[in-house]
């Protein structure tokens, strides 16, 4: 069989799900070609699930500790079984939610392992054989997976990639979880949450490395005083797998090793691109394996385009997404569509959410970074101790800083820790999109009670005006 479309995706993640749709919305014939699920790792095996199993980690916690609350709860258990249970309903409801909107959309779907012919051809196959398609143009959209130790392979029973941490096979005794990125925190915060005795390795010199210092400092002494372990500055040098478990030697950050007996272990050391053995070697500018692209998603090769975890990062669903739509317009552009005026990404303006307990969130640049930008900076610091709704819902830990332009009162970084903050931040990632001063966050009314009145404090604080602490 044959068919030829204006385009085809590869790839039905976030980034290509969303460029599908926006191609078609844009009035252009689309297909979209996928090896496995709809929706991708994100829906089915990442963003979506683990969501779903933080949550009921969360009401855990929460039922563990009613008497701050003022109610009894007795015989509280955590039934690992029917959490995973539930967060894999999730997942299959919102991958039958896909099928849906490419139905709704006309977006044809060819089930199989796609690879490139050319730049805008590709051959699919599966069980039913061989399909050959052309298009005018070709979207990349193929995502990432987890990297794996050279020294130690994740085998499924003792060596997990965040994969088989979603659905265990049994509850881990005592957990080893190397590196620590959000995936590595947020299954620590799960498995700690869950009763489990957990240890987190980070090589380099703070957790959360990427998230503004302050915030790292913050995170670590949280997650200690929850139980978690923590080895900054530290490696793992070597694992052992047995039959009942994994004996890891940890050079710590003074250079000495220890050998410490572990049940299971999660390796959460950063992604591979999924870009090897589909055509690409000759079509498009590699580096580390992840292809390279202007500001829309193009490539070298004129019609293939490339979005999402198999091009440079942040590696985040919601940048895929919007990839998925700047590259779907400027494709609808060179088409002939003239009422279509694609932007380029603004990677300045991504925000980044990692759902531990307490929860992170931040946007623009660390106070360090725009100190090296050479920019003259204010810094306001608001803490949830100081704001009533996070202390009526028992939340108040936390913070939220703010990092200004001393000069012209641009917002250049907001970073915040706490309860509910990956809900918060899009407040000023919106600011930032408006190129928002201080001058505009003062002047806004924020309701109260509620947390976002902190986001208005630690404006007014870089200031010196803070109103409430």
């Amino acid at each position: 069989m044959s068919a030829s479309y204006d385009v085809i995706v590869l790839g039905s993640g976030p980034g290509g799900y969303v460029a599908a749709i926006r191609c078609a919305q844009l009035g252009l014939k689309t297909a979209i070609v996928e090896r496995e699920n709809l929706g991708g790792i994100c829906l089915n095996w990442g963003c979506i699930p683990t969501k779903a199993l933080l949550r009921s980690a969360e009401i855990f916690h929460y039922m563990q500790n009613a008497g701050d609350y003022g109610l009894k709860a007795q015989g509280i258990e955590a039934d690992l079984d029917a959490v995973v249970k539930r967060s894999r309903g999730v997942a299959k409801q919102l991958n039958q939610g896909i099928g849906h909107l490419m139905k709704k959309n006309k977006i044809a779907v060819h089930m199989g392992d796609g690879a490139l012919t050319g730049p805008t051809s590709l051959t699919v196959k599966s069980d039913k054989g061989e399909e050959k398609l052309t298009a005018k143009h070709v979207i990349v959209a193929t995502g990432a997976r987890a990297r794996e130790l050279p020294f130690a392979p994740a085998d499924g029973k003792r060596v997990w990639t965040y994969r088989t941490a979603m659905t265990p096979p049994e509850m881990p005794s005592k957990l080893l979880v190397i590196g620590s990125g959000a995936i590595g925190i947020e299954f620590a915060s799960f498995y700690n949450d869950m009763g489990a005795d957990v240890t987190v390795v980070e090589m380099l010199d703070r957790v959360v490395p990427v998230e503004d210092a302050d915030v790292s400092t913050f995170l670590e002494k949280s997650l200690k005083k929850q139980g978690i372990a923590i080895m900054t500055g530290a490696g793992v040098d070597d694992l052992k797998i047995g039959a009942k478990g994994v004996t890891a030697k940890i050079k710590d950050k003074d250079g000495k090793v220890q050998t410490t007996e572990f049940s299971h272990v999660i390796s959460a050391i950063g992604i591979q691109p999924n870009t090897e053995n589909i055509g690409l070697e000759k079509l498009a500018e590699m580096d580390r394996g992840f292809i390279q692209i202007d500001p829309y998603g193009r490539t070298k090769s004129k019609g293939l385009w490339a979005i999402g975890d198999c091009t440079p990062g942040p590696w985040l669903a919601h940048k895929a997404s919007h990839e998925g739509v700047s590259c779907a317009e400027a494709i609808a552009q060179e088409l002939g569509k003239k009422d279509v005026h694609p932007h380029p990404l603004d990677r300045n303006n991504i925000p980044g959410c990692t759902y531990c307990h307490p929860q992170i969130a931040s946007v623009g640049m660390t106070e360090a970074k725009a100190k090296e930008a050479g920019y003259q900076v204010k810094v306001g610091n608001f803490p949830f101790i100081g704001n009533g709704k996070a202390i009526a819902l028992g939340e108040a830990v936390g913070f939220i800083k703010t990092v200004f332009d001393a000069k012209t009162g641009e917002l250049l970084g907001a970073h915040m820790i706490g309860a509910e903050v990956t809900e918060l931040i899009q407040g000023y990632t919106v600011g930032k999109q408006l190129e928002t001063t201080e001058a505009e966050l003062m002047q806004t009314v924020f309701p109260h009670p509620t947390l976002s009145e902190m986001m208005h404090e630690s404006v007014l604080d870089a200031y010196g005006r803070a109103l409430h602490y």
